[in-house]
């Protein structure tokens, strides 16, 4: 869908200061996080006002910023999916590939959240910091060691992993499908080229009885997104979600703040500030 003007973005924090026919005037004054305020529309949240449907605006905790709130939108809801679509966590072993990424970040809090043991990948020492900030039980950089000869390592099994959480599917599959356990599942949010055909290990899987889940937060079912809203809330009240912000920029910065993002230097969010 093409619009002649787009004002871009989908999460976002602030106050209502209006609300349309239909939605309680009483909503005026609270403080909401915003997510797909862009998604299939023009106007998203880089600007000083915004407007969604009312169920796209969802309170903000007092313990928590504006510029926390505006962290959350596709990343978290993302990250919520990907690690309760298929139940619970309670004393189960996940493994989270990209644990310094966005949604990688909040996946590590929220299996820690549900009572799960948490292993995660990164890159580099300063990702490692990043993840261990998140909770995770163990970090391997997959650069230098052997991950799924490391997760064997420490668990003592071969195939120990009940979940993977994947940010490349292409990429990572001959070491998620190396280390699932029987039954388990490969939940993908994302594969580095949108053009991959990966080549399924047909027999290993249906041996191991594997289940490949792909999770789009945009299409992801209405239920699934109320249900991500009141847990992220949940956890929020509760402090167990924190929020790596990396820079934060001015409203005329926007084009600035889109390269830092998409530069693969910086750890984090990047914000946009309206002053």
């Amino acid at each position: 869908m093409s619009f002649p003007r787009v004002i871009p973005h989908n999460d976002g924090a602030g106050v209502i200061v209006s609300v349309g026919e239909g939605v309680d005037d009483s909503l005026i004054g609270e403080r909401v996080w915003l997510y797909e305020t862009q998604q299939g529309r023009p106007f998203g949240t880089a600007a000083e006002y915004a407007v969604v449907p009312a169920n796209f605006a969802v309170i903000l905790p007092e313990n928590t910023s504006f510029a926390e709130g505006a962290c959350l939108g596709v990343p978290a809801m993302t990250a919520h999916r990907a690690v309760l679509a298929d139940g619970s966590v309670e004393g189960k072993t996940i493994l989270v590939t990209g644990g310094a990424g966005v949604v990688g970040n909040y996946a590590i809090q929220l299996a820690k959240w549900g009572g799960a043991k948490v292993f995660t990948t990164v890159s580099r020492p300063e990702q490692a910091k990043v993840a261990s900030s998140a909770g995770a039980d163990e970090i391997i950089n997959y650069k230098t060691e052997d991950v799924a000869q490391r997760i064997q390592e420490i668990t003592g099994e071969e195939r120990s992993i009940d979940r993977v959480i994947d940010v490349n599917f292409t990429a990572n599959l001959p070491v998620t499908n190396a280390v699932l356990s029987p039954n388990g599942v490969i939940v993908s949010y994302s594969s580095l080229n949108p053009g991959d055909r990966p080549e399924l290990p047909f027999l290993s899987m249906l041996l191991n009885n594997t289940t490949i889940r792909l999770v789009l937060v945009y299409t992801m079912p209405e239920e699934a997104k109320q249900k991500a809203t009141e847990d992220i809330t949940t956890a929020l009240e509760a402090g167990a979600l924190h929020h790596n912000i990396a820079r934060h920029f001015a409203l005329t910065e926007v084009a600035e703040a889109h390269e830092a993002q998409d530069s693969g230097e910086m750890i984090g969010k990047a914000l946009i500030e309206i002053v």
